[in-house]
Order: structure tokens, then sequence, then C-alpha cells
């Protein structure tokens, strides 16, 4: 199970956007410059994070992204299961009895480990709420 840099950066930018939520829209350019992040990687995983409901955008001089929810409504499994959209875990946690992907499906002694493997993980991401980082985060 690995995780991209697409869940990573994907926490750090709505991080930065529910941070400095309060000076208005806040804009690629910004987030790209304070979190050393491409700005264009930034403007793709904004539209995923936009379509999904985490993002609202404004566009224009003095447009740029909000929250869409309070900070404290988004998880960081949200997060990953929005931007890796299925890609943490092994194909055999996904695997029902229907999967094509395995010719061993009916004599695989191991599916529920990826399987319970796959949902510890996501467990454990779903505690941490991007509104708690952020009261908890250092000056």
């Amino acid at each position: 199970m690995r995780l991209t840099t697409k869940s990573k950066y994907g926490t750090r930018l709505l991080l930065d956007i529910a941070i400095n939520d309060e000076k208005g829209w806040v804009n690629t350019t910004d987030i790209a410059r304070r979190q050393n992040i491409s700005q264009k990687y930034l403007e793709k995983l904004i539209t995923g994070l936009r379509r999904s409901g985490l993002v609202t955008s404004k566009r224009g001089p003095l447009g740029g992204h909000k929250l869409a929810k309070s900070p404290f409504e988004i998880t960081v499994g949200d997060v990953v299961r929005i931007l890796e959209a299925g890609d943490t875990s092994s194909k055999c946690s996904d695997c029902d009895t229907g999967c094509d992907e395995c010719s061993q499906l009916d004599e695989c002694l191991i599916q529920f480990v990826w399987v319970e493997a796959h949902n510890v993980l996501m467990k454990s991401l779903d505690s941490y709420r991007l509104g708690d980082l952020i009261k908890h985060r250092h000056p």
C-alpha cells in the first residue's frame, strides 16, 4: 500500500486553503509558493477536489479557492479516496467474487489480509480531520 504525492500534496493544498481562508479566496499561485508545489500540479488536484465537493472556486483576478465544507468535516481519508481513486490498496482488496485481476481468486488464502490492511489504513486516515490538524499545528 502506497499513497502517492496526490494524497500528500492534496492534503497540504486543502490545509493551506483552510489556514489562509480568512484572507478571502486563496489562489494557486500563492499556495504553490507556500507549499513548494508546481502550480500546474495543484490545478490538477483542485479539479478533482472541486468535482468531489470539497473545494469551491471563483475565477477572475480576485478569485481563487475556498473549502466547500468546514475543515472539521474533511478527513485525510476523504482526500485519499478522492485523489487516489482506489490506488491505495492492493487490487486484491478491491476484488470480490467477480474479480478478473487474479487467476487464484477461488484458492486465495490471503485476500482477506489485503482487504483488512486497506480497511485499517482508511480507518486511521479517517480519524484525522483537517480542522484538528490545523488546531494542533505549531505557530
